[in-house]
């Protein structure tokens, strides 16, 4: 089996295959995670928003593997807390009942109970809360994981049980037997250039918002499945939330959800909902969905934050199922997975989010089984423990992501003085990790390292930029590079950090 893409639902599909027992081999063309599902809002949840709708049985689904996803990884997956702070009375029974019925959902796969909480509590909870006209709250939970660490973590799996998976080396063709099936892909890697023919049984096109670039490899003709929709976040000081407990605004004027979320002792404020006419590796947030964010959460937090204060911000692109009519608006595009297959019997995997990877995934590998491409095989991944799994890691150290790794990295740091020292004098990320980066999790560029491995470009933009000399340095030595290969690193990296600050 061939699996073209590496976010999320390729890796989990690359997952499943290998424990399954298939020969799988995954190619990414940039870097694992490095569109969409590096920059999700960091949440492992439900969907409370899909609640609203009435989408009960999406919910149900969700909540389910929130409850797995957590169980197999949980070095990266924790409860989180969450505050809605209402400005009605009203709301307050509005919200606590369905927060209540969302727990409900998640028997057997909870993460606490949901209760109503008084003003005063939500101002202990959430002290930087607008106290004009507060009525109340209701504190619920859902999960918060890091992203591009999970994903890593997934290709490591993957690996470790027989696997393939290979980052910067991109599906140039589809390849078709005398019947006119699909019989494997062409691909270039480009460190080197080269390219070379992979035979399959089974191809899966799992490239996100580009997989219609790659059903048009099968067939010239197809039309357009997807529409990518934009999601944009911004990253702020922890001092405009100065809590563990997250934020979470039920009814924007756009109508949609926002959330304000502690993550790597920042706050993650997002998200917007826009369609965009083609897709993009690099999207780069619009002026109006910045104002929108600090507009919104200038709503809820004192003092409102500026774009002055803003450290860093990041845009995404969900892959929606298209429109079948024009004017539908993105909240009303399906958020559920679809599972395309072509005459030829390409299988193309759509839409979902981070939380229903796993679902995903064995829903794609039994699609492949049911068509007689592989023999069925007993899907492994619901209780299987991700590469890292550590029980109760200690959140404080900012090495927790490393679950079972970590004892690795410090050992690295003990053979050399040189592998303490900070990437940032501003954080804790060591030289030791960027080492661990390119020897262990496939990192190949300064980008790999500063935005996925270690998650300085999305905390601090401007700082990875200062970092990022260093870091080339530190890498190139473990890479037998030179100057040339430093120089060209740094003009690159810090071309493409400039669109993650204002």
């Amino acid at each position: 089996m061939v699996v073209i893409g590496g976010g999320a639902t390729g890796l989990g599909c690359a997952v499943d295959a290998a424990l399954r027992g298939y020969s799988v081999a995954l190619f990414e063309r940039d870097d694992f995670s490095k569109c969409t599902s590096s920059r999700s809002t960091k949440l492992v949840h439900g969907g409370v928003r899909y609640l609203q709708k009435g989408d009960v049985l999406l919910v149900l689904e969700a909540l389910r593997e929130r409850g797995r996803m957590k169980a197999n990884a949980p070095h990266l997956v924790k409860d989180q807390s969450f505050v809605i702070s209402n400005y009605t009375y009203w709301d307050n029974i509005l919200y606590f009942c369905g927060l209540t019925f969302y727990d409900l959902l998640s028997f057997g796969f909870g993460y606490g109970r949901s209760r109503f909480i008084s003003k005063k509590k939500v101002l202990q909870y959430i002290p930087t809360s607008v106290t004009k006209g507060l009525k109340g709250g209701v504190v619920y939970h859902d999960g918060q994981f890091d992203d591009s660490r999970m994903a890593i973590n997934l290709a490591q799996t993957c690996v470790e049980n027989g696997g393939c998976v290979v980052n910067h080396a991109g599906v140039e063709q589809i390849l078709h037997d005398e019947a006119g099936k699909v019989a494997g892909v062409v691909v270039k890697e480009y460190e080197s250039g080269k390219t070379f023919p992979v035979k399959a049984r089974s191809v899966i096109n799992a490239a996100g918002v580009f997989v219609d670039e790659i059903m048009q490899m099968d067939e010239p003709d197809m039309p357009k499945m997807v529409r990518p929709s934009q999601g944009v976040h911004l990253v702020l000081d922890m001092k405009f939330l100065q809590s563990d407990y997250a934020i979470m605004v039920p009814k924007t004027s756009d109508g949609r959800v926002l959330f304000a979320v502690p993550w790597h002792d920042k706050v993650v404020v997002g998200t917007t909902d826009i369609l965009r006419e083609t897709p993009e590796s690099e999207p780069k947030p619009l002026e109006e969905e910045i104002d929108f964010i600090l507009n919104t959460a200038g709503l809820y937090m004192d003092p409102a934050p500026t774009r002055a204060d803003i450290l860093a911000m990041f845009a995404g692109q969900r892959p929606l199922a298209a429109p079948k009519k024009e004017g539908k608006s993105t909240k009303e595009i399906s958020r559920s997975h679809k599972i395309i297959v072509s005459d030829n019997n390409l299988i193309t995997i759509t839409g979902g989010k981070w939380t229903s990877y796993r679902l995903m995934a064995e829903d794609t590998v039994d699609k492949a089984a049911a068509l007689g491409l592989v023999p069925r095989r007993k899907c492994r991944t619901k209780n299987f423990p991700i590469h890292g799994y550590r029980k109760n890691p200690d959140l404080n150290d900012h090495l927790y992501v490393y679950g079972s790794d970590e004892p690795a990295i410090r050992a690295l740091i003990a053979t050399a003085p040189g592998l303490g020292e900070k990437i940032s004098e501003k954080y804790e990320y060591t030289a030791a990790e960027v080492i661990w980066a390119v020897r262990e999790e496939m990192a190949r560029t300064v980008e790999d390292v500063l935005a996925r491995r270690v998650r300085l470009l999305f905390i601090d933009a401007r700082e990875a930029v200062k970092a990022a000399p260093r870091v080339a340095t530190w890498m190139a030595k473990e890479l037998g590079y030179d100057q040339d290969w430093i120089n060209e690193q740094v003009k690159s990296f810090t071309l493409l950090a400039k669109s993650y600050f204002v």
